[in-house]
């Protein structure tokens, strides 16, 4: 006289379908998630050894902007890009505004190449510092 599946003899039926959905979802998520952040870093970029360096401890990627800084040493100039995306400093500036006045915790991770020079390094947070934002941290390797 009770409701729900399953045979004559008291014991309900798994339903896998429902299970598989679900599951198919969520492997698409985190995939997206994934591939999203993978495509913020720029795999040329050869970044400094720090020995102390510690693990970033907020994961929410959706608070922080990387900028990448290569250096071209044979031309002896260095390519800025946010996320993945080459601009001039002025658009930089501009995107990096906008972001910090909708969310007062963006934050930037700066990804320099190792050989880039300080003043480079200065440069790019001269940018970060116009568009009003404060919380800066640097990307390196705690190990080779």
């Amino acid at each position: 006289m009770g409701g729900g599946g399953g045979g004559g003899d008291g014991e309900p039926e798994f339903q896998i379908a429902p299970m598989i959905d679900v599951l198919l979802v969520l492997l698409i998520f985190f995939m997206s998630i994934t591939s999203a952040q993978v495509l913020r870093i720029d795999k040329d970029i050869k970044l400094p050894v720090a020995a102390d360096a510690k693990k970033k401890e907020d994961k929410n990627t959706m608070n922080e902007a990387a900028i990448n800084v290569r250096w071209i040493a044979a031309k002896q100039e260095s390519k800025v890009k946010l996320d993945d995306r080459e601009l001039p400093k002025e658009e930089i500036v501009e995107i990096l505004t906008q972001r910090k006045s909708s969310n007062s915790a963006y934050r930037v991770v700066i990804r320099a190449d190792r050989d880039t020079p300080a003043v480079q390094i200065q440069g790019v947070m001269a940018i970060i510092a116009q568009a009003g934002i404060d919380d800066i941290s640097f990307s390196a390797l705690n190990q080779e």
